[in-house]
C-alpha cells in the first residue's frame, strides 16, 4: 500500500528535474501534487473508505491517518523539489 505512494513520489521527483522556467515550475508542481492526491485516493481506497468522507479525529483507523501523513510528506516533497529546480 505505502510502496505505491512512495513509487509515485519518486517518479514525480524525477519530473521536477526539468529546467523550463516559471511555466515548467507550475506544470511540474501541479503534476507532482496531482500524483500525491492520486496516491492518497488509492491509499484511502485500500484502507476501505473514500477520500474526503472522513475527518481526522480520535476514532480514525491508523491506516487512514497514515494515508494523510504520507500525502503531507509527498506534498512537502513537491514543494521542496519545485523550489530547488533551476530557473533560467
Amino acid at each position: 500500500m505505502y510502496s505505491k505512494a512512495l513509487l509515485v513520489l519518486a517518479l514525480s521527483l524525477l519530473v521536477a528535474q526539468c529546467a523550463a522556467g516559471p511555466v515548467g515550475f507550475i506544470l511540474t508542481y501541479g503534476a507532482c501534487q496531482t500524483a500525491c492526491n492520486a496516491a492518497y485516493v488509492t491509499c484511502c481506497t485500500a484502507a476501505g473508505t473514500t477520500a474526503g468522507t472522513f475527518t481526522l479525529g480520535l476514532g480514525i483507523p491508523a491506516a487512514l491517518a497514515g494515508c494523510s501523513v504520507i500525502q503531507g510528506v509527498c506534498m512537502a516533497g513537491c514543494a521542496t523539489a519545485a523550489a530547488a529546480a533551476p530557473t533560467p
